[in-house]
């Protein structure tokens, strides 16, 4: 019998303080550009690919054999698995000094009327498991060693929907409430785990826009139709500026500038295909560690609040099958609990929600992944220059990145910002 897991990751501790998160970071923007490309291009846009990430390296954690193999080639991921867990491990280690250090800015930026709130970043990892269900203790160690998750015993065939309703619950209390009912059905009872992330991000700007500058301002929305007028906010300031050849990027720097508000706009008011085509984890790199300029930036105020997305499908497509079981019996999940005859693990579902609000303060955003396992029956700087002025006037693109890898929180579109 094969059986549905939804699933996130964790890290381990000797050769971990040595370990850097630029592995990490390349694959989750890599998947995260594979993704939105097939998402729809109409409409705004929101996902997190550190999340996706997060809950599918916990997944790939148990993977065996050709799954294995596949799954690191579609996911972006080195071949060893200790050092997937490794990168990862630092990558959240050093999101969590990024949080620490805005704590310490804060509390002297107090003293001289400077940003009061500082950034609320909450990563959570859970392995939802079948109670007395075997699996593989190494399998489990690594997940809680390397991502921080632990195991959850869960009485997924007893009560399925009371077991839905709780990582539902724990969802939601790790985001803020900003997302709820991630799982938008009854989880089946051949459910045996579900590999979870949440992410909560919340951020004071390093220097807020004044809300006497906001006024409305000609917005371009896509599809050739008639100019809006919407809130659009107005600084002016140093940040990183890069030139891309068909469009200007500005990296717009949190409390603490160990992460940014990256912002992309075309030079044309239809260029944002174009530019979505040729982005690469390389060029987010490149945007997030330009020179800083003197930039009159307009910014639309905007709030993206998409529904419940399915990913499963989009991986399958992308070449990641055999996880999927797809032929039957070919899923290999055989590290994370043994494979047998007559009953082994497949992914069923990935769930992946997202929240992300902009206004003249800073930003607050959530996301939640989360991949279901089931078991099937088997058959197998520079001299100061004249400002540069940009005006988001125009269908964009944005990120919120970690500064120094470049690792992308959350990426998404605005067609639109109504």
């Amino acid at each position: 019998m094969k059986i549905p897991v939804l699933a996130f990751m964790a890290a381990s501790a000797t050769s971990l303080c040595s370990a850097t998160p630029e592995s990490a970071a390349q694959a989750v923007n890599a998947l995260g550009l594979d993704l939105h490309r097939q998402m729809p291009k109409e409409g705004n846009l929101c996902l997190s690919p550190y999340s996706v990430q997060s809950a599918l390296a916990m997944t790939y954690l148990g993977a065996s054999g050709a799954t294995q193999e596949e799954m690191a080639r579609v996911l972006h991921y080195p071949t060893d698995k200790q050092v997937l867990g490794e990168s990862f491990f630092a990558l959240e280690q050093s999101l969590e000094g990024a949080r620490k250090a805005s704590e310490k800015i804060v509390a002297e930026a107090k003293k001289n009327g400077g940003p009061s709130e500082a950034l609320t970043l909450r990563v959570a990892n859970r392995l939802f498991g079948q109670e007395s269900y075997a699996f593989r203790p190494p399998f489990i160690a690594e997940v809680k060693q390397y991502l921080g998750a632990p195991l959850q015993p869960i009485a997924f065939s007893k009560d399925p929907a009371g077991a839905t309703r709780e990582i539902n619950d724990w969802v939601a209390k790790q985001t803020e409430n900003k997302i709820r009912d991630l799982i938008t059905d009854t989880l089946p009872k051949d459910t045996r785990l579900v590999l979870a992330n949440a992410l909560y991000f919340k951020a004071a700007w390093a220097s807020e826009f004044a809300k006497q500058a906001t006024s409305p301002q000609p917005f371009h929305v896509s599809g050739g139709k008639p100019t809006v007028d919407v809130p659009t906010m107005q600084t002016t300031m140093k940040m990183r500026y890069f030139n891309g050849g068909g469009f200007q990027a500005i990296a717009l720097p949190y409390v603490g500038g160990h992460l940014h508000f990256l912002l992309i706009v075309p030079d044309s008011v239809d260029g944002l295909p174009a530019v979505e085509a040729k982005l690469t984890p390389d060029l987010l790199l490149a945007c997030s560690k330009a020179e800083s300029r003197e930039v009159i930036l307009h910014l639309a105020k905007f709030k993206i609040t998409p529904p419940t997305v399915q990913l499963g499908d989009m991986l399958q497509k992308l070449g990641m099958t055999t996880a999927f079981d797809n032929p039957r019996g070919s899923a290999d999940f055989d590290a994370m609990a043994p494979k047998r005859p007559e009953e082994y693990l497949y992914i069923s579902k990935v769930f992946h929600k997202t929240f992300l609000e902009l206004d003249e303060k800073g930003t607050e955003a959530a996301a939640a992944t989360a991949v279901v396992m089931m078991r099937a029956l088997a058959v197998m700087e520079p001299q100061r220059p004249k400002p540069i002025e940009l005006k988001a006037d125009r269908p964009f693109l944005f990120a919120i990145q970690h500064a120094e890898s470049g690792a992308c929180l959350f990426l998404g579109r605005v067609n639109d910002p109504r």
